[in-house]
């Protein structure tokens, strides 16, 4: 499968829940975002007890060849826009940003530096969300996906994506 079906059954899993957006402003090729918001109550919903906020910004590059320097600046601008979308309130949970790259050739020193990309933030002391950062490098080969520390909760996801038909 070649890179560019890869990328577009990835975009077809995504916009079933996620907002797609395919003009993407670069470096990046799409982006896709989740809001979700959940209400409880007490009987009647002016008694409300808690909301709950929660986001995920999703950003997608296609690469012919992956450097270090390159995987540097997209996790760094992927971080930075996803960071300018969040509003920490008393109702925020949680906002990731996730950044998913498709390359069919990704330098050596790029693969050694996925796992070692992290980023994290608390709002407030966590009392008003955090925000963690997932990567996702889907290539061909014997290292097919290469994910950093919290990228690995995508294994499970970008498996199925792939096996889709």
């Amino acid at each position: 499968m070649s890179m560019e079906e890869t990328y577009r059954k990835f975009l077809d899993a995504y916009s079933i829940y996620y907002n797609i957006d395919e003009t993407g402003e670069a470096p990046f090729d799409a982006t896709a975002v989740f809001k979700s918001s959940t209400e409880q109550y007490f009987l009647i919903r002016s008694a409300k007890i808690a909301q709950i906020d929660t986001n995920e910004y999703v950003y997608f590059a296609k690469r012919d060849h992956l450097t270090a320097s390159e995987l540097k600046e997209l996790d760094q601008t992927a971080w930075e826009r996803g960071l300018e979308n969040i509003t920490p309130s008393s109702t925020h949970k949680s906002s990731d940003v996730i950044l998913i790259l498709f390359s069919d050739n990704v330098d050596e020193d790029a693969k050694a530096l996925i796992p070692k990309l992290k980023h994290s933030k608390t709002y407030k002391f966590g009392f008003q969300g955090y925000s963690n950062y997932k990567l996702a490098v889907i290539g061909s080969g014997e290292d097919r996906c290469l994910y950093n520390g919290q990228g690995r909760a995508l294994k499970k996801l970008v498996a199925d994506i792939l096996k889709s038909n």
